[in-house]
């Protein structure tokens, strides 16, 4: 999220009125993130979140936008998207495709708890098993097809070793996917970006009575048809290392997937990729942020995320495939 597109204050205040969401009291543009434009927005009804997309067709924002529709009706805690009188849930403002879908309560965790992992755990997998009857399908936009496409417009722009790093990483990743067993992996939609910055809780602070809660998990808008494998391994490299490093805390670890194997236990053959989805997530977030980093786009409001994190988890994942025990 970033502010690539100013949006005038009239102009936001005519859609939501169009939505039927009241008078607009409140707008303010949202600095966190790098993709699309965001504003938090308060009406006389209620607390929202407006979306701008600067990358995405307008014709791909349905899949998105009625994944998270569907799991809002299933009971998730994520945004629920705000239709138009005739049921469309794609808008348009300042030239750009749009949406509008609820503001969540609660706040992100710099440094989550073995309790918010667990929790996590819990509803990524409630969040597979609801997706599964999700019926349209839409490519993971990010997966092994785009970090091919994208890495030899990054390459130039890094030193020769850790131009080699990448290749062969990139080929050992085609090669894990094109296996009899990477097939048979389950599948369907995943959210595909479950870091920390994209998960809400309430309560749990100190002096606080109410305990901690997951109340939401949002920014959908890089969700698509993959292993759900793939999904925990995101989770597992930004939730569960210890501070300023690549290496596993493994209460952490073992907590995130104690909770998601509490709604859905992961099959042997999972157990077995699970190492090399753990390397594969870890070259995905790096190729993007070195494409962030070296390919910017100007955006007020715009931090890009300093690659070299992505580099150390991926070497830590090759160097020591040995896992906490689960």
């Amino acid at each position: 999220m970033a502010v690539y597109t100013s949006v005038d204050h009239d102009a936001a205040a005519h859609l939501f009125q169009h939505l039927g969401l009241g008078r607009l009291l409140h707008l303010q543009g949202i600095g966190a993130g790098i993709e699309n434009t965001n504003y938090f927005a308060t009406t006389e009804h209620g607390d929202w979140v407006l979306t701008l997309f600067e990358r995405l067709p307008a014709e791909q924002l349905p899949y998105f936008l009625g994944l998270m529709q569907h799991l809002a009706h299933a009971g998730l805690p994520v945004p629920s998207p705000q239709a138009a009188p005739g049921g469309s849930l794609v808008h348009t403002l300042a030239g750009k495709p749009a949406a509008v879908v609820t503001r969540l309560p609660g706040r992100s965790l710099d440094t989550p708890s073995a309790d918010a992992c667990e929790q996590l755990g819990a509803v990524l997998a409630q969040l597979h098993l609801a997706g599964a009857s999700y019926a349209p399908q839409q490519a993971h936009e990010r997966g092994l097809a785009w970090w091919g496409a994208t890495l030899p417009q990054v390459l130039p722009h890094v030193p020769t070793e850790l131009a080699q790093l990448l290749r062969q990483e990139l080929a050992h990743q085609q090669r894990c996917a094109a296996t009899p067993e990477a097939q048979t992996l389950p599948r369907g939609p995943i959210h595909a970006d479950v870091f920390r910055d994209n998960v809400l809780f309430t309560g749990g602070a100190a002096g606080m009575a109410e305990p901690l809660h997951l109340s939401g998990l949002f920014d959908f808008y890089f969700a698509g048809t993959d292993t759900w494998l793939f999904d925990v391994a995101v989770c597992l490299n930004d939730w569960c290392l210890q501070a300023d490093s690549a290496t596993w805390d493994a209460a952490r670890f073992q907590a995130l997937l104690k909770g998601y194997q509490s709604q859905r236990r992961l099959t042997p053959a999972e157990r077995h990729a699970l190492p090399d989805h753990l390397r594969a997530a870890a070259l995905r977030f790096w190729i993007s942020r070195l494409w962030d980093w070296y390919l910017p786009r100007e955006a007020t409001l715009l931090t890009p995320k300093n690659p070299g994190h992505f580099e150390r988890v991926l070497r830590e994942r090759i160097d020591n495939p040995q896992l906490p025990d689960f």
